[in-house]
């Protein structure tokens, strides 16, 4: 199984350290931005099957970023983090494109646990595809075969 790639964007330090220490402890790659401009660098630059990302940074609101990243790269996992957690932001987030919203401070059993989950559910969406097409390549050679 490939490595799956993590981006991280925070403006805190210490949580970009706790969050990559985490996730790399269970053999993600990692990878983290601390403005919302360095992450769209990054996602432009690099594939990441998922990012996490905070709500409030020093150059843009999460909610634009979120939307920018999921037009930009729609099949990469997007976690919304945030410090600040209002059934308004929750909303929001998962009517932008949001995958999850994990609130801040994140346990990290908790955390493991969603990134988990969503990369499952990401892997079980692209092999959907893929035994689509499958199948359509299938009974496009079944036709054939028939004329």
């Amino acid at each position: 199984m490939d490595k799956k790639r993590i981006l991280i964007v925070d403006d805190d330090k210490a949580i970009l350290k706790s969050f990559k220490d985490i996730l790399q402890s269970e053999g993600y790659l990692i990878d983290t931005a601390e403005t919302g401009q360095e992450a769209l660098e990054k996602t432009e630059a690099h594939s990441y099957n998922l990012a996490l990302l905070d709500i409030k940074l020093p150059d843009i609101e999460g909610m634009e970023l979120l939307v920018e990243m999921h037009e930009g790269t729609p099949k990469m996992m997007k976690i919304m983090v945030t410090g600040h957690a209002t059934l308004e932001n929750a909303v929001e987030s998962l009517n932008l494109g949001a995958d999850a919203y994990i609130t801040k401070p994140v346990k990290p059993e908790e955390l493991l646990r969603v990134v988990d989950e969503k990369l499952k559910e990401q892997e079980e969406a692209e092999k959907m595809s893929e035994d689509k097409v499958a199948e359509w390549i299938e009974n496009r050679v079944k036709k054939l075969e028939q004329k």
